[in-house]
């Protein structure tokens, strides 16, 4: 009977952990009208020991959008931003629910909240018609955060477009108190253009039923929390992460580089786990993750299948001010050279976008576009400066390599990689270049331009159209990246 003993107390300790869903009753109060907050911000805490009646109204919008800079998307929304607004009300609460959809859209779209329970999560009693709106009721049983998408069919396309977001249910005793709560969402996008392509994108549908997304972003766009947008916090403070996972297809393994999560609600449960270094969101999940500040610097939040994060926009910067504490970690700022392009401001690569659209492209506009994406892909090697690193990476200033190229090429440099020996201003050179494969014609344009009018050299441009006429005149093995 003893050896059965342990086992029983661990059973018995887990079950008083349990959160069953609960009745509290009926509503108490006058109704509460939902405060509704677009990503990341987080709603404030209900401040209630008592149900209530809550009114929730989320209006869906059909909107262009960027994706990317430069480039653009038909998002379909919950309250005009991707993820949707961010609902935040009490276990035992009473809502009732308003959806809208706009007269101006072109679809039918209804609402399936994972948090209700009765079939569907309501998405039957809410499908509604461009410039109609339905409306039904639901008392929310179980604590935890969840998931809530669009479930008209094609139900895959619609949360592909960006229909999905988060609902809160508090605890009856509400949440421990928090310097900062944040809303991020991960999604994966499927267009028919590639990584970054410029111009407006459609949605390829053959791409999303293969699950090979274009890109994989958090809160809706490729850099959405990175720069001027990135979240902040001070050392010493602690930080509560809402984050959830639209979907259509991919689980994240979510992670903050440099950061331990204190305490993870895996899966918007009840139960809790400590010191976790990377959590699975399944898609159509969602999770809670605390951790504190203890060293100023820039966190990197990912999906840590790393390619995700830099070659499809899985990331973003979370900025902690404050003072070192060497003690703890000896202190250098995460830069460039490491983050990439999502460590600087994306504009001149937006500026240049619109510009080539207009059909009115300069020289300094490509400069400055290849400046920005110089310093975010090929700095690592050949340093800002365009040095290089002696015996190892060829300088690039005052280059007599690249002087003496013709601009096929210097194009079929950075398209297609270089291996092997070759002398840059009277020093020789053994390494490995690799193919840029994952940056588009307009990209590669843009950064040569930037060298060659840049460190001395003699000047010169570089089109779109000439970087993809060599790339289509270049023969590949079958499964090689163009």
């Amino acid at each position: 009977m003893k050896r059965f003993l342990p086992s029983m107390l661990i059973a018995a300790s887990m079950f008083t952990q349990c959160a069953v869903a609960v009745d509290l009753g009926a509503p108490q109060g006058e109704p509460v009208n939902a405060v509704l907050t677009s990503p990341p911000n987080v709603p404030p805490a209900t401040n209630r020991h008592k149900p209530a009646k809550v009114i929730v109204k989320l209006e869906v919008i059909e909107k262009e959008m960027p994706l990317a800079d430069g480039t653009t998307y038909t998002f379909w929304t919950f309250g005009g931003t991707v993820p949707g607004s961010f609902i935040r009300v009490r276990q035992g609460d009473t809502v009732e629910f308003h959806l809208m959809n706009n007269p101006n859209n072109k679809m039918p779209h209804n609402i399936d909240l994972h948090g209700v329970t009765g079939p569907g999560g309501g998405a039957a009693s809410s499908f509604t018609a461009p410039g109609h709106q339905s409306q039904f009721t639901f008392k929310a049983l179980n604590q935890g955060i969840y998931v809530y998408h669009c479930a008209t069919a094609p139900v895959g396309m619609h949360i592909g477009n960006g229909m999905y977001g988060l609902l809160l249910v508090e605890p009856p005793e509400g949440l421990k108190p928090v310097d900062h709560e944040y809303y991020v969402m991960q999604g994966d996008f499927y267009t028919v253009g590639k990584y970054r392509e410029k111009g407006h994108q459609q949605f390829d549908m053959q791409k999303a039923i293969d699950e090979k997304p274009t890109y994989v972003v958090f809160n809706g766009s490729d850099g959405a929390l990175t720069g001027d947008h990135a979240l902040t916090a001070k050392t010493n403070q602690t930080v509560r992460l809402f984050v959830g996972n639209g979907g259509p297809n991919l689980v994240s393994s979510f992670h903050v580089i440099g950061e331990i999560f204190d305490t993870v609600r895996q899966e918007g449960g009840t139960v809790e786990q400590h010191n976790v270094q990377t959590t699975l969101i399944p898609a159509g999940g969602a999770a809670m993750v605390e951790f504190h500040t203890q060293v100023p610097g820039s966190y990197v939040l990912v999906d840590h299948s790393i390619f995700r994060a830099f070659n499809k926009g899985a990331l973003a910067i979370l900025k902690v001010a404050g003072p070192e504490d060497k003690s703890i970690y000896s202190g250098k700022e995460v830069d460039s050279t490491y983050l990439g392009d999502s460590a600087v401001s994306m504009q001149p690569v937006a500026t240049a976008a619109k510009a080539a659209e207009a059909g009115n492209l300069t020289i300094p506009d490509q400069v400055a576009a290849g400046k920005t994406l110089f310093n975010g892909t090929c700095s690592a090697c050949h340093q800002g400066s365009g040095e290089g690193l002696e015996g190892v990476f060829p300088p690039l200033a005052k280059s007599d390599y690249v002087a003496k190229l013709s601009q096929d090429d210097l194009i079929a440099i950075p398209l297609n990689g270089h291996t092997g020996k070759l002398t840059v201003n009277g020093k020789d050179y053994d390494s490995v270049m690799p193919p840029m494969s994952q940056l588009n014609d307009d990209e590669i344009a843009n950064i040569l331009t930037f060298v060659l009018n840049s460190w001395g050299n003699a000047g010169g441009r570089i089109t779109k159209e000439q970087v993809a006429k060599l790339r289509a005149n270049t023969p590949r093995p079958a499964g090689a990246a163009h």
